[in-house]
């Protein structure tokens, strides 16, 4: 499509320029795709699968808002039509508004319970729900009964304790763990983030405004929403626990690279580990794929003697890929370099990094609904992991591909390892979603996600409040009976 096109008038078809979309798309210029589907838009406008198409392109390229009004376009005239509720999830859940998201995935999912990705879209809102920082604060469960969760509470008894100086503890707990785990997440950018709440105190600067005529206070509040959201994105994708892990493991392979003889190869290998780093703590995904890529290349025309550690970089590298790769949504390239990953480390004997490469895959599968793949992997990590907080999460997740497979005892037994592990530790967090895994292994009453009533469920999952009763140390869940 020519540059004055636009001008003149569309000189093509509407299904010449669809297809135009579709190549572009495919080859990733998202930016010219959406110009190929609005000039096709200019001849019908209201055609819905154009605004799906171009509501993609805008996912792809992080416009949340342009993607969910073409979302919302394309349901106008038809509320059913489940390619559009699809991408306007898809487009909440870019936005990071999960619980929305969560709605919508369900509603599409009761239209076509046959296709896969509104399941997979399910999962993925509730674990981001689950994951999103600070949850304990943003999952409140109201106590309005003496007793639930009967079997949780067998498990682990702790005496009374007063209630209002634990209370306050915690909560003073809750607000350092958040500032802390945000300060982890955004790394740099949390500097700015502080300053910009700074600039918010400021009364005189707030009430200025800027060249375009937009309010100072807007602006700031933006930058700090906007730093908000990627810092729940980030969370999502990975624990805290699980990058910092990736970074140390980078960081020892700088150190034994140092170690070696200070040939061009080596010097090369550090200096571009070190960029690969810094990609990846800015959540640069782009830079950081192409970087390692390139680096993998030239490692594999060097021999052990160049590079003596050439095994273990070429894990590293890997392991790096997969994680780009899994980032950009291409599972299957991703699965394939954690799977090289593994056998690398399984050559050298590697203990760190079979278990990092055995967590990788797990999450892969998980990640397109391949449940006992994941718990093949994950349960082969079991004996490597150290940390009590990983264990929890490990346990968690085992669980949780258990339950996806109707195997409710399993289930259970998962999560009952889960919530103590949690219990030792003092894990609000964990010891809350190890108490709901048991439940719903159990098949009691606690059930987030109604069959009977999605939107009600999807809405009250985000919306929801940490309450525990002190008194018994139990989780307190009191759902209306649906």
């Amino acid at each position: 499509m020519s540059d004055n096109e636009g001008e003149q008038g569309p000189k093509s078809t509407f299904s010449i320029y669809i297809a135009e979309g579709e190549q572009l798309f495919n080859k990733r210029e998202y930016t010219k795709a959406i110009q190929s589907y609005s000039t096709a838009l200019t001849l019908q406008p209201e055609d819905k699968n154009c605004l799906v198409a171009r509501s993609k392109c805008y996912v792809k390229l992080g416009d949340s808002e342009n993607a969910l009004k073409d979302a919302e376009a394309s349901l106008k005239e038809d509320k059913k039509f489940f390619k559009g509720l699809y991408q306007k999830a898809e487009a909440l859940y870019t936005k990071g508004e999960f619980e929305f998201a969560l709605i919508f995935y369900h509603r599409g999912h009761k239209l076509r319970p046959e296709l896969q990705e509104f399941r997979l879209g399910i999962q993925k809102a509730q674990e981001a729900i689950n994951n999103s920082v600070g949850s304990p604060s943003s999952v409140k469960l109201e106590n309005t009964s003496d007793l639930s969760l009967q079997k949780a509470d067998e498990l682990k008894k702790v005496p009374p304790k007063p209630v209002k100086k634990v209370q306050l503890k915690q909560q003073a707990q809750k607000t350092v763990m958040s500032e802390r785990t945000a300060r982890q997440l955004l790394g740099e950018l949390y500097t700015d983030k502080e300053h910009l709440e700074k600039l918010l105190r400021d009364e005189d600067l707030i009430k200025g405004k800027t060249r375009n005529g937009e309010r100072l206070q807007d602006v700031i509040l933006n930058c700090i929403s906007y730093l908000d959201t990627r810092t729940e994105f980030w969370h999502q994708q990975k624990p805290i626990y699980a990058r910092q892990r990736d970074q140390k493991l980078l960081r020892q392979q700088w150190k034994r690279t140092r170690n070696h003889l200070s040939t061009d190869p080596t010097r090369y290998i550090l200096k571009n580990l070190e960029e690969i780093d810094a990609a990846l703590s800015a959540g640069k995904t782009k830079k950081y794929l192409k970087k390692a890529q390139e680096v993998l290349k030239n490692v594999h025309g060097w021999s052990e003697e160049v590079l003596p550690n050439k095994s273990e970089v070429l894990e590293n590298l890997h392991s790096c890929i997969g994680n780009a790769l899994m980032d950009l949504d291409d599972v299957d390239k991703a699965l394939e370099n954690y799977q090289k990953a593994l056998d690398l480390s399984q050559e050298g004997k590697l203990i760190e990094s079979i278990s990092r490469a055995l967590d990788n895959i797990g999450r892969a599968y998980t990640r397109v609904g391949k449940f006992q793949q994941a718990i093949e992997a994950w349960e082969k990590r079991i004996p490597m992991v150290q940390e009590e907080q990983e264990k929890a999460w490990l346990f968690h997740e085992i669980g949780r591909c258990y339950l996806e497979l109707q195997r409710h005892t399993e289930a259970r037994d998962y999560g009952v390892r889960s919530l103590s592990m949690a219990d030792d530790i003092g894990d609000e967090k964990w010891q809350l979603n190890a108490s709901v895994l048991v439940a719903q292994a159990e098949k009691t009453k606690v059930i987030f996600i109604s069959p009977l009533d999605v939107e009600w469920a999807g809405l009250k999952l985000g919306q929801a409040n940490i309450s525990r009763t002190l008194n018994n140390h139990k989780a307190n869940i009191a759902l209306p009976s649906l």
